[in-house]
């Protein structure tokens, strides 16, 4: 399901199988399918717990822009091992202070160790194949990457009912050696080839922020692209984050079952993160996320009309979306960067966005959870999704014409001129 073919370099091949094992150990966070119900038995309320997610998803803004900077400034490597550590001290707080502060001081640790790898571990991905040649190979590796990141939780999150119910704090304990594990591999990710010293204007680290700024001024295209992977993140997020328990909760299913549940559906996810490629060749990258996106909003929204089995079907429906699309939006955008000496630093914007968008829905998903009203937001997410989705889409295009005008020869627009003019269309001529 997995295979990936790669070109015959040792030194390519032994790069993407530490990269493909530092996603692992650091993408496997046990305690995702309980720590709504950890909290809980720690005697938090709905608005503490939400209220965390929301402090989480703030945090993570203000952090992303100067992670990126200082993974652009020095290295990818150095980011991605600082990341990995963080994560190990992150996962110990909870079993060392089971309380509001404790679990607040935990997800803020969370929120630094992951705004460190966001931008890092793609820019890195990225820059490597294409220094080495192998450039082509990016959307296969990043799919495939992500999809052996999940086999570990497809693994482990079914048993974590029982390992609870042996030890309450172990899917912590467990996550941080994890995380201890992750930092070895990235200790042993090797430079890229031909280095990433940087020089004159980029040699500060708040140049940076005017460099990745500019470019972003230079491209509407790339803004537009950042848009759309935001509406996608967003919602990827907040239904396997913070969706998730609630509903299944509301659909009277035990928790038990949870962890199970969640492996399914990475499962489903893993299927689709390892064939991004045929979708895309379909109908394109831009249209393949426009429409994964949609689909999405539409398995929420259809939540509330399900019964428990025919949610968690929508679930897993929900989950080969999100495999298939988070892989080709990273190649669309890291396509669309014009300047490679921002790219740790523009994929951490699009990361501030996604982050903020995710803190105001929390905040409002805690408030529509404490007076019972999980339907309603169901519903409201698709709504608003897809008029959100079919505005971006009209925009989209208008600038997609506008390049494709711009890359006219001159000569060829002049012919046009004549021909629209001999039309009586002369005003339909881009100038």
């Amino acid at each position: 399901m997995l295979g990936l073919r790669l070109p015959a370099k040792p030194a390519v091949q032994r790069a993407v199988r530490l990269s493909y094992g530092f996603q692992f150990f650091f993408g496997l966070l046990l305690w995702v399918p309980i720590f709504y119900q950890y909290q809980k038995l720690a005697g938090l309320s709905d608005g503490e717990i939400f209220g965390i997610q929301s402090i989480y998803y703030l945090v993570f803004c203000l952090l992303e822009i100067p992670t990126g900077m200082i993974a652009d400034r020095f290295d990818y490597r150095t980011s991605l091992a600082a990341g990995a550590g963080v994560l190990v001290t992150a996962n110990l707080v909870p079993v060392l202070s089971g309380s509001y502060a404790g679990f607040l001081v935990h997800f803020i640790l969370i929120a630094l160790a992951r705004s460190l790898v966001s931008g890092a571990q793609s820019a890195y991905l990225y820059e490597y194949l294409h220094a080495s040649g192998a450039g082509e190979h990016y959307l296969r590796v990043e799919g495939v990457g992500r999809a052996y990141s999940l086999v570990g939780k497809i693994v482990y999150w079914p048993v974590i009912g029982l390992l609870m119910a042996w030890n309450l704090p172990s899917p912590y304990w467990l996550t941080a050696i994890n995380a201890a594990v992750a930092l070895v591999f990235a200790g042993k990710l090797p430079p890229i080839p031909g280095g990433r010293r940087v020089t004159g204007r980029t040699a500060s680290v708040l140049a940076g922020v005017g460099g990745a700024l500019s470019a972003l001024r230079s491209s509407r295209w790339l803004v537009l692209l950042m848009v759309q992977g935001i509406a996608m993140f967003t919602l990827v997020r907040i239904c396997q984050v913070n969706l998730f328990q609630p509903i299944l909760e509301s659909k009277s299913l035990s928790v038990n079952w949870y962890g199970a549940l969640l492996a399914a559906m990475t499962v489903f996810e893993a299927l689709g993160a390892a064939r991004p490629h045929r979708l895309r060749r379909a109908i394109g990258p831009v249209g393949s996320v426009f429409t994964l996106t949609i689909v999405m909003a539409l398995c929420l929204g259809a939540m509330v009309f399900a019964g428990p089995f025919p949610a968690v079907v929508l679930l897993c429906v929900f989950a080969v979306a999100t495999g298939i699309a988070f892989p080709v939006q990273k190649q669309l955008l890291n396509d669309s960067i014009p300047d490679s000496r921002y790219r740790a630093t523009l994929l951490s914007m699009e990361s501030i966005v996604d982050r903020a968008v995710c803190a105001l829905v929390a905040v409002a998903l805690g408030a529509y959870l404490a007076t019972g009203q999980l339907n309603e937001f169901l519903v409201l997410t698709a709504v608003v999704t897809c008029v959100a989705m079919g505005l971006l889409a009209v925009l989209l295009l208008a600038v997609r014409k506008h390049r494709s005008d711009r890359r006219v020869p001159p000569a060829r627009r002049s012919a046009q001129a004549v021909e629209l003019r001999a039309q009586g269309r002369l005003g339909e001529v881009r100038r």
